[in-house]
């Protein structure tokens, strides 16, 4: 029987020929990553143990994003101990103004490739799965153990496999696929599974929509989402990393739990209300909702291109006084290439406020928290009951086009509606 992209990746990680699903394996790490948020937990239990050291400094990276800039003393308090840790240790540490959002900066940076086995105490570290790397998120405790051992344990899952097929309608990306996924399975519907994405489409579509992919795999309870890395992988893996990865495929003959189709021909941009990823309809059945604020940005669609989709139906428009807009690209790198590029003027002229990046407005942290009775339109993967601020204000996800649309109409909108 063949194997699985999933299985084949774990398989050579724990050093067998092969592995099943069901089987608990002692796996190696090729990274553990941790934010300020959950590096601080993670800290305190590695240093329980008496005589601990860092299995490898250069595998172990501290990011600080959540948080940052520091929104008060005990953020403030909370960056300096990691800070500090970091120092000790000698590890590698991003810190605001030399950082960006740890999803987006370390594929950027070259310290992930495909192939790798990437452990993060962040529940989105299924984001690297975008360029055929195996990322799952684990607790800040096995994340201490992770910095000490080199290696997690597991039970290796099972995997579903998601083709989709046709042509891609116009403003219709990666982030549409994803929600109608999650709509068409569920928020539990590949719990503990690997979500694997395939088809014609697929092959077509740039590392940004599979980025967006793969970072809600966790929204359908995945252990991870992967991609096949394949030339258009390989090609974003070598301008950025002198490691060459390894580039898996599964078998024609591979065992999988499920296998869903999507014909993507008649799809239209989709929108998730609240309170659930799961929870997606056609922009057009939820078009004229008013709403107050948008963000566009952080991890899901914070890369490149997705600022250049929002700018491309901003620019030359003012959006509408009843609303505010934050744009948060997703590193420091974005945010220089998209200056370059003139995407920030175009986002300042559209009276559009732009944001260092941070992860702060998706977990209702800082830089765009709502108040009671507020609707957001937001790029970002999470739409939960007070995610973003009250526990009576709204969320809506959506993809950058309908974000950047929405925030020049004052209500919820698709492009298509917006005058030429």
């Amino acid at each position: 029987m063949g194997k699985t992209l999933a299985e084949k990746i774990l398989a050579h990680k724990c050093g067998q020929s092969e592995v099943y699903p069901g089987q608990f394996i002692t796996a190696r790490v090729d990274l553990v990553l941790a934010s300020e948020l959950s590096g601080v937990l993670a800290i305190e239990e590695f240093n329980k143990v008496n005589g601990a050291r860092i299995f490898d400094p250069q595998k172990v990276v501290l990011v600080m994003d959540h948080f940052t800039p520091a929104k008060d003393i005990k953020s403030a308090e909370i960056v300096k101990s990691c800070r500090e840790f970091a120092r000790q240790h000698e590890i590698r540490f991003y810190d605001v103004g030399r950082a960006g959002i740890q999803h987006v900066l370390l594929p950027e940076q070259g310290l992930v490739v495909p192939g790798d086995l990437i452990a993060g105490a962040d529940s989105h570290t299924c984001t690297y799965g975008f360029m055929g790397a195996f990322g799952t998120g684990i607790g800040s405790t096995d994340a201490a153990a992770a910095m000490a051992l080199g290696e997690i344990w597991l039970k290796v899952p099972q995997s579903i496999k998601f083709i989709y097929y046709g042509k891609l309608p116009k403003w219709v990306g990666g982030k549409d696929l994803i929600l109608e996924t999650i709509r068409r399975i569920g928020v539990d519907g590949a719990r503990y599974q690997v979500m694997e994405f395939c088809g014609e489409v697929v092959d077509s579509l740039s590392m940004a929509d599979r980025f967006a992919m793969a970072n809600m795999a966790i929204e359908a309870g995945a252990k991870t989402g992967l991609f096949a890395a394949d030339q258009v992988a390989r090609r974003f893996t070598e301008r950025r990393s002198q490691r060459p990865g390894q580039y898996w495929q599964s078998d024609e003959d591979a065992n999988y739990a499920e296998t869903y189709e999507f014909d993507v021909s008649g799809f239209e941009p989709f929108i998730a209300l609240p309170y659930l990823p799961s929870n997606v309809k056609p922009v057009s059945e939820v078009a004229g909702l008013s709403i107050d604020q948008v963000v566009i940005g952080m991890c899901t669609n914070g890369n490149l291109e997705d600022l250049r989709a929002a700018a491309g139906i901003l620019k030359g428009r003012q959006i509408h006084p009843n609303v505010r807009a934050v744009i948060i690209p997703g590193s420091q790198q974005v945010y220089l290439d998209a200056l370059r590029e003139g995407l920030i003027e175009i986002f300042i002229q559209a009276n559009c406020s732009v944001s260092t990046p941070t992860c702060g407005p998706c977990l209702g942290g800082h830089m765009g928290v709502l108040a009671e009775d507020e609707r957001c339109v937001s790029t970002s993967n999470r739409n939960f009951r007070g995610r973003m601020g009250h526990p009576e204000s709204e969320v809506y996800l959506a993809n950058p086009y309908v974000a950047a649309a929405s925030a020049l109409a004052g209500h919820i909108a698709s492009p298509v509606e917006l005058p030429a």
